[in-house]
């Protein structure tokens, strides 16, 4: 990772959190969030209201799912990272695709207890699409038209695909990388898309702490722990659905 950071929300000294340690907190988000998703979603105590804000019923259900918004935008960053400082894009790009079909039997378990499941893909589908987006402004720098055709061609492949997030989602990581030396913009920005979900904004406060640094993460073993965690925390968390609530 560059050592060299755009100017951030918050001063230097507040800027300690590592690519390594980004990964951990989007990871730990997600978790609670698929937690509330797939489990609590089955338990009625986690339904009830514990309390009101304005007239509105705040349950444990909501309040994990509510948290959970935050790994989606720190995700993007991180695709963002990975793009531009990868030795091997090509590879780079393949382990998305390759970790999008992997992923795909236990998310369609997740939603409909079965291995097909068309209605909507997982949200790695639309981090490849990312991927390729970034790809394909790279390489028509030059050619601002192309750089469009490309933009909207893969617009209405992720409205088709129905991918996680949808077209939102692949517009905001567009934004994210157009924004990549602005940090500012990119934080005032990218929230002001997310508005529709905004609890999601909050990730730009982890965002803006990051250092530019690798951190703690090194080898092949732990890169691929985390791309594995995301159909492996989704299948440990149906399986218990399934033998406490569905069984």
């Amino acid at each position: 990772m560059s050592s060299k950071l755009p100017p951030s929300i918050f001063p230097a000294r507040f800027q300690i959190l590592s690519g390594s340690m980004l990964k951990v907190i989007a990871c730990i988000a997600m978790l609670i969030d698929h937690t509330g998703a797939i489990v609590l979603s089955q338990y009625q105590p986690a339904l009830t209201n514990l309390f009101y804000i304005n007239g509105r019923g705040i349950s444990a259900y909501r309040i994990v799912r509510d948290i959970g918004r935050c790994a989606f935008p720190i995700f993007c960053f991180l695709i963002v990272e990975g793009f531009l400082h990868t030795h091997d894009r090509r590879k780079y790009g393949r382990n998305l695709l390759l970790f999008a079909l992997i992923s795909e039997i236990p998310w369609n378990y997740m939603f409909a207890n079965s291995w097909h499941y068309t209605d909507k893909q997982n949200v790695f589908f639309t981090l490849f699409l990312g991927y390729l987006a970034f790809c394909a402004l790279e390489y028509f720098w030059e050619t601002p038209w192309m750089q469009l055709a490309s933009l909207l061609a893969l617009l209405g492949i992720s409205i088709v695909l129905h991918a996680d997030y949808g077209w939102r989602g692949f517009i905001f990581l567009v934004l994210m990388y157009l924004l990549r030396n602005e940090k500012v913009s990119q934080a005032i920005v990218g929230s002001c898309w997310l508005s529709y979900e905004w609890k999601a904004c909050f990730a730009f406060i982890s965002i803006n702490m990051y250092n530019g640094k690798r951190g703690f993460i090194h080898g092949k073993a732990a890169k691929y722990f985390f791309y594995l965690f995301y159909p492996l925390h989704i299948t440990i968390l149906v399986i218990i659905r399934n033998l406490y609530f569905l069984s």
